[in-house]
């Protein structure tokens, strides 16, 4: 079996099971936000469950439109914090311990390596960077999940994901993604497991893999995954909050398609208007001009993605016909950033830092777009109207490729700036 199948079948008690086969599984995790919540708060209501089926497995976070941005957005999350408090819900967070969910649940160790989860955000699949199965599902699924524990599926057919060679200065996971999806297209693992392995995933660190699994929906697949390994253990053993299960598949597991690449031959990638399957080298982009640089989301705002960033504009300005927004994706990230002083050079860049938010990402608020205008984005979809008016654009890139847009006011690449 694959890892994927390995992990469903640990939950729904089979020894074994394959693609195509409907199964009832047990969740370690179920996760909602301030959008999806209040939709799975009525239907758990309709239910008629005297409780939830675990108090410290169901985990509500207001990080779309929070800080709250109108008051349709405060209704919204009084309706988590009221539920939360109901039920004595252990995994809510209020603004101020809030991040953005799929940064959050990593970094505080309450996803971990073996688990199932669900979540009412199709970026659920970002856990599959952990050795986790986990996907976004529907809010009323996420009703029936936080009364009885269980979920159902369909068991996918995997792809595997070969990365091989040696990586180009300023490259890492936002481009392999990005290539990958531009390979395949946004439908090219419709609802298959997406396994992520080779030479240069066995050496990426564990924001690249995060990032990478964040992204496998935009290919339409139903999971990301990573085989967890030494780098998984360092990152997991210090914060989990759960004892955890390294799977891996097996040698002669089956596989719907293959596809290798060799990372010698990947640029820093941007994801053009308005498919992320639009890529194409930074390099050949220089032409088009930007209106705004956000770095930040559950894709790349964690604290390397800070790093990266800052490292690039340092001792530079943002440009002075455009803006920039940085949006650390947790508090402890926000935090470390100012202890390394990341967020002083944003600053005297004369880049606006907001607290951790989704934000512009679903064109929520801090950052949307104008008609006409232009954004490159750390984020992960770039569809008409996804950052603001529906004729803006957005492009998709890395937060290097980001940074150095910012300073010359139109898609360029570090290189450019003599790094």
């Amino acid at each position: 079996m694959t890892i994927t199948e390995k992990i469903l079948a640990a939950h729904c008690g089979k020894d074994d099971l394959g693609p195509g086969e409907l199964i009832n599984a047990r969740v370690d995790i179920v996760l909602a936000n301030d959008i999806t919540a209040p939709i799975s708060i009525k239907e758990f209501g309709k239910i008629g469950a005297d409780d939830v089926f675990d108090k410290d497995r169901i985990a509500l976070i207001p990080d779309h439109f929070a800080p709250q941005k109108d008051i349709k957005a405060a209704e919204q999350c009084k309706m988590l914090r009221d539920f939360s408090k109901d039920h004595s819900l252990s995994l809510y967070f209020e603004v101020g311990r809030m991040g953005v969910e799929h940064a959050l649940l990593p970094e505080q160790g309450i996803v971990v390596p073996g688990d199932l989860v669900i979540g009412a955000d199709s970026h659920t699949c970002t856990y599959g960077a952990l050795g986790a199965f986990s996907t976004g599902v529907g809010s009323t699924d996420v009703a029936a999940a936080m009364a009885t524990g269980e979920c159902w599926f369909k068991v996918p057919e995997s792809m595997k994901f070969v990365y091989y060679g040696k990586l180009n200065k300023w490259v890492g996971g936002k481009d392999l993604i990005l290539h990958t999806i531009g390979d395949i297209g946004v439908d090219g693992a419709l609802y298959r497991a997406m396994e992520f392995e080779g030479e240069v995933i066995d050496s990426l660190p564990m924001h690249g893999r995060l990032t990478m699994c964040n992204m496998a929906i935009e290919a339409g697949g139903k999971n990301g995954i990573i085989r967890p390994d030494s780098i998984t253990e360092e990152y997991v053993k210090g914060r989990a909050k759960r004892e955890y299960k390294f799977y891996s598949s097996d040698k002669n597991a089956n596989y719907i398609d293959i596809r290798e690449y060799d990372c010698a031959k990947i640029k820093p990638t941007v994801s053009c208007p308005h498919l992320p399957s639009n890529t194409r080298p930074a390099e050949e982009l220089g032409d088009i001009s930007i209106d705004q640089v956000v770095v930040g989301s559950c894709t790349n705002g964690r604290l390397e993605d800070l790093r990266e960033a800052a490292s690039v504009i340092r001792g530079h300005k943002v440009n002075p016909n455009m803006r920039m927004i940085v949006i650390p994706a947790t508090q402890e990230i926000y935090m470390n950033a100012m202890k390394e002083g990341l967020i002083e050079t944003f600053i005297e860049a004369d880049a606006a830092v907001s607290t951790p938010t989704c934000g512009p990402c679903l064109g929520g608020h801090m950052g949307i777009l104008a008609k006409g205008e232009r954004a490159v984005a750390t984020t992960n979809r770039n569809f008409v109207g996804r950052m603001g008016h529906p004729e803006s654009e957005v492009y998709l890139s890395s937060p290097a490729i980001a940074a150095a847009t910012a300073v010359k006011g139109r898609i360029a690449t570090p290189d450019e700036l003599g790094q």
